[in-house]
């Protein structure tokens, strides 16, 4: 049986950057998960409310599986152009493949904003 493929959707960039300002905001005041496996864990348990995935991220099997995940799960997530961006939103100083926001904490308005603009743009 083939696997679904997904549909990768062009994010604007105010979007890619407001996402990011909400990865920061539930860094500093409510709780994130970075990297692959973490988002998705969060994704998995039903306790991720947005998941950033960077387009830059080589090979691209390593964050594949994430999108299709949120599909099913009714996860909202969104691209943004550079891994180092969710590194250093996510206070690493490294690249972050993916980081999902489990609690927006003072972040919560931009990541309804954001997750009401995500579904308008897959519609």
């Amino acid at each position: 049986m083939a696997r679904p493929i997904y549909v990768r959707f062009d994010v604007p960039p105010e979007l890619a950057s407001k996402s990011l300002e909400a990865l920061e905001l539930a860094r500093d005041t409510g709780r994130i998960k970075k990297g692959t496996n973490e988002a998705t864990k969060a994704i998995e348990r039903g306790i991720a409310r947005l998941v950033i995935i960077g387009e830059d991220v080589q090979p691209p099997e390593i964050v594949a599986h994430i999108p299709p995940l949120c599909e099913e799960k009714k996860t909202p997530y969104i691209y943004v152009k550079k891994q180092s961006e969710i590194g250093a939103a996510s206070g690493l100083g490294v690249k972050s493949a993916a980081a999902a926001i489990v609690e927006p904490g003072k972040g919560k308005e931009i990541v309804d904003d954001v997750v009401q603009k995500v579904q308008a743009l897959k519609a």
